[in-house]
């Protein structure tokens, strides 16, 4: 698989049938301990899951790349600090998903084809860093070499010079003495690697390790109170609101009118709690699940009430009322995030959907 296409944190989509995580998948996961996990992927699974990782270190990158495939010039993911891309400040994170652990004869060529970057293109600038990423880690003897960057370099120039083995024989020698040129200003501590207990810890605070590896998601900060005055965004679901309620009591014919009005006032200030507190839940999955969860939940809840919101009802605030009831009583289950989801979510997601003019209350003829 190769892909050249950016993608950011919120972009990235699980290789599923469905990128909404179930709730059975987050809570359960996979029998196997993380670590274990990630030695059954294939390297395409393997590029993806490090570029998870990397796109959960925003904001330190300004987007994330996987150039994994034939043609990715050694570059499997990317880390961009700018917008200027290979032109500017970026890291390289090069996997390598093997049934051992890499040894200096695997890391030389994948070196060489960085360094060839900006010999072979003027563009492109080194990376800031560059991390081998292998589930066996590194062998005993990679792991020295990159420990001691003097001797990495003095090794990997030697590797130049000699040209016994591939690539480095197949170098032109123009290529070659640019190469050398270019190593030798180069400080070798940018060559490193990522632990396999660093990585899953780090993916561990993205949304997409409760997919990957079960465990349940992580606690549900709390929700903030509504301002005292309705914003531009709530516009909409409250109109609506005012609508049922001027059916009930002619007088309420404005947002100013029903929260002075005894009823309608106290009303009104739980429907935009339960709205609050339903954005609060959108925030939490676009922070703890993969992306669509929420939109997942949200057309679950909508499929479960659709037919209670569209049958006869006396007036606006019945129809309100039955929806309502309806949100918190549906049994649903499939969606990873009905594990922190209350009944006051339920009602702001409806008012969430309204506010989208998927809902109304007031019907008119």
């Amino acid at each position: 698989m190769s892909t050249t296409d950016a993608i950011d944190v919120r972009d990235l989509q699980l290789p599923q049938e469905s990128s909404a995580l179930s709730a059975q998948r987050a809570e359960h996961g996979p029998r196997l301990a993380p670590r274990k996990v990630i030695q059954t992927y294939d390297p395409d699974e393997w590029e993806i899951f490090i570029e998870e990782w990397a796109a959960g270190l925003a904001p330190k990158y300004t987007r994330v790349q996987r150039f994994g495939g034939a043609g990715d010039r050694g570059v499997d993911v990317a880390g961009f600090k700018t917008a200027q891309g290979f032109e500017g400040e970026w890291d390289c994170f090069q996997g390598k998903h093997y049934d051992k652990s890499l040894t200096p004869s695997i890391a030389w060529p994948e070196m060489l084809k960085v360094f060839l970057l900006p010999v072979r293109n003027p563009l492109y600038t080194l990376p800031s860093s560059y991390s081998f990423i292998a589930p066996r880690g590194l062998a005993t003897s990679l792991g020295h070499l990159i420990s001691t960057p003097t001797e990495l370099k003095k090794k990997f120039l030697e590797q130049v010079v000699s040209g016994n083995a591939k690539p480095f024989k197949d170098l032109d020698e123009a290529s070659r003495a640019a190469v050398l040129s270019l190593a030798k200003v180069t400080d070798f501590s940018i060559f490193g690697s990522i632990e396999v207990l660093t990585l899953i810890h780090q993916h561990s605070l993205t949304p997409y390790h409760a997919a990957r590896f079960g465990g349940g998601l992580p606690n549900r900060p709390a929700a903030a109170s509504p301002p005292a005055e309705v914003l531009s965004g709530e516009m909409v679901y409250v109109r609506k609101l005012v609508d049922a309620y001027q059916e009930r009591f002619d007088t309420v014919d404005s947002i100013p009118a029903a929260e002075t009005h005894d009823w309608t006032g106290r009303h009104l200030q739980r429907q935009r709690e339960s709205f609050f507190r339903a954005e609060a839940l959108r925030g939490f999955a676009r922070d703890s699940v993969p992306p669509n969860t929420f939109e997942g939940l949200q057309n679950e809840l909508y499929d479960a009430v659709v037919e209670t919101a569209e049958a006869p009802h006396a007036d606006g605030l019945e129809r309100l009322r039955q929806t309502l009831d309806r949100a918190v009583s549906a049994q649903l289950s499939a969606n990873a995030l009905i594990q922190v989801t209350e009944p006051a979510d339920r009602r702001g997601i409806c008012h969430q959907l309204s506010n989208e003019d998927r809902l109304t209350w007031v019907t008119r003829e």
